[in-house]
């Protein structure tokens, strides 16, 4: 349980990071390789949700293990996807804000997914905004998923002790 906890406190350290001073990292090399398959797995059904897949799947999988954590009895391991929900949805807001001035290299393709759906929607001016607010969301999941962990962890330790007082 104190390793639990150890990481409980690595991700809250971790969040601070995300919220302070993201970029792209080592995680999201995971985020973005769920995010392509995305696109393959929703080219089938028009431009808008091929756009969206990616985005879709990259954030559908992390709550995906929640759920089969959850349902496991594994509530430690739920937080910790959470979290990487939380990370994930970062990522995503990062990507967001990027839609209007296109900055970020792409992978697979000439098409910004973001700048795309905006421009659709008559929100590409308001991409940085959006992003910002996203971001601080995101920022937030992660901050509740690392304290969750955390409560999570202590109160295991806190159960094994009065079993064997």
């Amino acid at each position: 349980m104190i390793l639990r906890l150890l990481a409980s406190v690595a991700l809250l350290t971790y969040s601070a990071w995300l919220m302070a001073a993201y970029d792209f990292h080592f995680l999201d090399h995971v985020n973005l390789a769920i995010h392509e398959a995305g696109h393959m797995v929703f080219s089938s059904f028009g431009n808008t949700l091929h756009a969206l897949g990616g985005t879709i799947l990259q954030l559908a999988a992390p709550l995906a293990f929640a759920i089969n954590f959850v349902l496991r009895g594994r509530r430690f391991d739920a937080w910790v996807c959470v979290f990487w929900f939380g990370e994930s949805l970062m990522y995503t807001a990062w990507y967001l804000a990027d839609a209007y001035l296109m900055a970020l290299p792409l992978v697979g393709g000439e098409r910004h997914d973001w700048n795309f759906l905006l421009s659709r929607w008559g929100l590409v001016a308001e991409a940085q905004t959006i992003g910002g607010v996203l971001h601080w969301i995101a920022g937030g999941i992660t901050l509740l998923a690392a304290l969750g962990a955390g409560a999570v962890s202590v109160s295991a330790r806190a159960r094994r002790r009065r079993e064997f007082a």
